[in-house]
């Protein structure tokens, strides 16, 4: 889907692949850097990691101490992909992400196969319409569940949310909704008039674009509605999940619940979710 610095096969260009030495070792098999800030990457999967589209896994690498230095990280590609796609910020200072940013094709990663996580089709009652709402690197969960059949077999519309500051930070997702539409495999996989239900709805808060402003603020007024043509949320045909900075959380789930909606989880499937590992 997303284009990548893949490991090539050939004899004579080939990158070599590691013997592991790391604790859950698995080989990184392409880089994408996005911006100065944001970047993604792919990796082997383990034979025995099952996992639901939307879930997240613990991965890292040695910190300096010698010690596994591991963060809760989104699986960014679907259930059925036989690779394992991460999308990153990079902050230089970080602990992990000032190491990780510099991963190259045939390096390892740690990856713990425990997956977990709230942003799962089994957290949720039956609708018709699904939001996805997202911001930043937030939008992982989002790029493996829009690479999923379930979603469109559960509903009859998909609407997907990216704020970001500029222009650039929305490029991965973009791109990711564009291919998907236009990949023949997806079409086969999912069908044609099924991605067709996928409302892509993009905002930045710093950069100009063609549509500026908090999604949030955005949900308030009325906005986001008006533009895509559409009614507003009400629990008895909407369901939602939500993914982004703590303070963008807490927000969503307020507008949520202003429009009568309830929260849900694995163990008590309701109107919307919120994936609380994710702070970023």
């Amino acid at each position: 889907m997303t284009e990548m610095t893949p490991v090539t096969n050939a004899a004579t260009d080939a990158t070599p692949v590691k013997t592991p030495t790391l604790p859950d070792a698995q080989t990184v098999t392409a880089v994408k850097h996005w911006t100065d800030r944001l970047f993604s990457f792919r990796v082997s999967r383990p034979q025995s990691l099952r996992f639901r589209s939307g879930e997240f896994v613990m991965i890292g690498l040695l910190g300096d101490n010698g010690k596994p230095l591991l963060r809760a990280y989104s699986i960014a590609s679907p259930a059925w992909d036989e690779e394992l796609e991460f999308y990153s910020i990079k902050v230089q200072d970080g602990p992990l992400t000032s190491k990780l940013q510099h991963i190259q094709p045939g390096d390892q990663i740690i990856l713990r196969p425990k997956p977990v996580g709230t942003l799962v089709h089994d957290a949720l009652l039956p609708g018709k319409r699904i939001w996805f709402f997202a911001t930043g690197t937030g939008f992982a969960p989002f790029a493996s569940l829009l690479r999923e059949p379930e979603t469109y077999e559960n509903y009859d519309e998909v609407v997907i949310t990216h704020t970001c500051r500029d222009v650039a930070e929305l490029e991965y997702g973009r791109q990711l909704i564009e291919d998907l539409k236009a990949d023949e495999l997806m079409q086969e996989l999912i069908g044609a008039e099924n991605l067709a239900k996928i409302r892509y709805y993009p905002t930045t808060t710093r950069e100009d674009s063609p549509r500026m402003g908090r999604i949030t603020d955005l949900l308030a007024d009325g906005t986001v509605f008006s533009d895509l043509g559409i009614s507003p949320i009400t629990p008895e045909t909407d369901r939602a999940m939500v993914c982004g900075s703590l303070a963008f959380n807490q927000d969503i789930k307020q507008i949520l619940e202003d429009f009568g909606l309830v929260e849900g989880a694995n163990s008590d499937p309701q109107h919307y979710v919120v994936e609380k590992a994710f702070v970023g």
